[in-house]
């Protein structure tokens, strides 16, 4: 997967769900599930309910991204 098919979207987090994934709502309205990146892991970002965050799409599945930076 190379960096230039990614797609990098924003939007808040809604719920917190097992496993480490997030619930997220994109700003055109759409529901994605996410993970956090390892790089944020690395940093420890703290994600809540309510953070906004900037996440990137995978281009095979839309419906799941992964959370790179909480804005």
């Amino acid at each position: 997967m190379g960096e230039e098919q990614t797609r990098t979207v924003e939007g808040v987090v809604e719920e917190t769900l097992p496993k480490s994934l997030f619930r997220v709502r994109l700003d055109d309205g759409r529901q994605v599930r996410a993970t956090l990146s390892t790089q944020a892991k690395r940093v420890t970002v703290k994600v809540l309910p309510g953070d906004r965050v900037e996440l990137t799409l995978s281009p095979y599945d839309p419906t799941r991204g992964r959370i790179t930076a909480r804005i």
